[in-house]
């Protein structure tokens, strides 16, 4: 393959999420999130795992930014956690939760990284899903709350924020199919909430925008959907609307999308959208988020269609055709460049970075090496799948891995390794693996040989 170079000034990063890494879930007086109850809960998560030691990230973060600096990671994009800061989701501010993202950030500094913080990816406390969750309108103002809290203390030196990770899975996956936390499996409660995190979101930007933050965004997990063979553009079109237009629509054209609109009347009288929202909601964004792994296949089907795709009823949803990562999704990078391009077109303006890629292999230890060829392949293609987006015309500032390290993969557990990093979780040994020292390579020649 031919050796690429990158434009000057790309951002060449990793990131992690709070649940997944931090583990402390009773420290410091931290709340109950609902991923601390989802996963106690009997039978959600594979084998009985939880994030109560994780990777033990909370007191072990020095270790890990300089394992960051080691590797030359220029931006680290981490999530806080929002019952850490404020136990039960409003009032005031947990000053010892709160003082370790203080903490971790000037360690950072320090180290010549650049903190991106996620303000929500996933943990939401588990007293505002009590009284309502995501659904209830009530979530989205306690949600700018947190955020104006997090930036007072965090803002005069983070200049990168970023509302929400991956709104589809947290609306659709804890609250339709209800495979993640809070596991509710109520289709209208589940179009609700995607309102309200959007509503959450613009509430936040207003905020944070007022109060001078320098470059706020959104993270999302839009869909690259392909149609296999006759009579499956009607199923593309519908899966576009679900997962993509139903987001990229309000936040970047201040409206929802007609025919999306007829599928949640299915499901809820849209009684909770109320004048002025979507104003709200598009207000301008800085940077947008793409988290990408694996394309979807669909075609013309009778069954009843996806619990995690309500109104799916009449198309199938395809298996992977070709290679597939240890979660059995689709190797395919090219898909990767379509998606970018698709979003610069239909959404021109705002600037693209992909916030999270990766995969999952059955790494396999050998002494102190971990050699994980597969991992370097899927990187090195959709890194080359990038540069060609770009060369295309497409304005993408940066690219993040997912993950720095192995960590809690939600109702996966333990089972499934995403990280650069191994992580011995009985010892909490930290070791390079192979696609780390290859990824250090690619950051100091910004591109690949």
């Amino acid at each position: 393959m031919s050796a690429i170079t990158f434009p000057e000034g790309f951002i060449w990063g990793t990131a992690t999420a709070a649940y997944q890494i931090e583990g402390a879930t009773r420290a410091d007086g931290r709340g109950v999130s609902i991923w601390d109850t989802f996963s106690h809960t009997p039978g959600k998560v594979q084998d009985g795992h939880t994030g109560d030691v994780a990777c033990d990230h909370y007191h072990r973060y020095a270790q890990d930014v300089a394992l960051m600096a080691d590797l030359g990671i220029r931006t680290y994009r981490f999530s806080v956690s929002w019952p850490r800061v404020q136990p039960d989701g409003h009032g005031a501010v947990n000053p010892a939760g709160l003082g370790f993202y203080d903490r971790l950030v000037d360690t950072l500094l320090d180290a010549g990284i650049d903190p991106m913080v996620t303000l929500y990816h996933w943990d939401l406390p588990q007293a505002l899903e009590d009284q309502g969750g995501w659904p209830s309108r009530d979530t989205a103002y306690r949600f700018a709350d947190y955020a104006q809290l997090v930036y007072e203390r965090l803002g005069d030196r983070v200049t990168t924020w970023t509302t929400h990770n991956e709104p589809w899975c947290a609306a659709f996956l804890g609250y339709a199919s209800g495979i993640h936390a809070p596991g509710r499996t109520e289709p209208g409660a589940a179009f609700a909430a995607v309102h309200h995190l959007l509503l959450g979101h613009g509430l936040a930007v207003q905020a944070l925008r007022e109060a001078g933050a320098q470059r706020l965004s959104i993270v999302l997990n839009p869909a690259a959907v392909a149609g296999t063979g006759p009579g499956s553009e009607a199923g593309v079109r519908l899966m576009d609307g679900l997962q993509n237009r139903i987001f990229l629509d309000p936040l970047l054209r201040g409206e929802y999308p007609e025919d999306v609109l007829e599928v949640i009347r299915r499901f809820s009288d849209l009684s909770y959208l109320q004048e002025g929202d979507l104003e709200i909601i598009s207000r301008p964004l800085d940077l947008l988020g793409i988290n990408y792994y694996s394309p979807s296949l669909v075609g013309p089907g009778t069954g009843p269609g996806s619990r995690s795709h309500p109104g799916t009823e009449g198309i199938e949803l395809l298996p992977p055709q070709g290679p597939v990562t240890a979660m059995g999704w689709q190797i395919e990078p090219a898909a990767l460049t379509a998606l970018l391009k698709r979003i610069a077109t239909d959404y021109p303006g705002v600037p693209l970075m992909i916030t999270e890629n990766g995969a999952a292999f059955n790494d396999v230890r050998t002494g102190d090496r971990v050699h994980d060829a597969d991992r370097i392949a899927y990187l090195e293609g959709h890194i080359r799948a990038a540069h060609q987006a770009i060369t295309e015309g497409v304005d993408l500032r940066g690219y993040l891995v997912w993950s720095l390290l192995d960590n809690f993969e939600w109702a996966e557990g333990y089972h499934k390794r995403f990280g650069l990093i191994r992580v011995e979780y009985d010892t909490q040994e930290r070791i390079l693996k192979d696609s780390a020292l290859w990824y250090r390579e690619v950051i100091k020649r910004n591109g690949l040989v």
